[in-house]
């Protein structure tokens, strides 16, 4: 039997952390029940969208920003939504994204694409924490970053 699963942050900005990793992993924002938007429809055409369904279906505005989705726009990896909590993130997460932006290759040829990446997420307001260097044969290196909510992740 198989399943499927969905990844779950809570946030302080929904819409704000979804934006962010759809960046990161090349993701859509699912578009409102109903919509036949495209694929490549515009985040903020899609966020547009939400915002029209929303109010169409008698959500107060204040709730309009409590919630967000993104999905593979291939439809094979996994669904990422993003709800709004009250409280701010007050410890290290015991679950975490690696986020696999070296596959297959080594030494530092890696660490040098993992540089790249990083500064690209540091562009769209991650946040670097520390880099690992290759420990053969037990690690090949990475580099340990927080997105915007403060959630870490690691750059594999």
């Amino acid at each position: 039997m198989s399943r499927e699963f969905q990844v779950t942050f809570d946030a302080a900005d929904p819409i704000e952390l979804s934006l962010f990793w759809a960046e990161v992993l090349d993701y859509v924002v699912q578009p409102p029940p109903g919509s036949d938007l495209p694929p490549e429809t515009p985040a903020a055409d899609v966020l547009a969208a939400w915002a029209a369904f929303l109010t169409a279906t008698g959500v107060p505005a204040e709730r309009h920003r409590s919630a967000s989705a993104i999905i593979d726009p291939a439809g094979a990896r996994p669904r990422v939504f993003f709800q709004q909590v009250p409280e701010p993130k007050s410890a290290k997460n015991r679950v975490h994204l690696d986020v696999r932006a070296a596959p297959g290759l080594e030494g530092d040829e890696r660490m040098a694409a993992l540089e790249t990446e990083c500064e690209r997420l540091v562009s769209l307001g991650a946040s670097r924490i520390r880099r690992f260097e290759p420990d053969p044969p037990m690690s090949s290196g990475f580099i340990v970053m927080a997105d915007p909510g403060g959630n870490e992740f690691c750059l594999d």
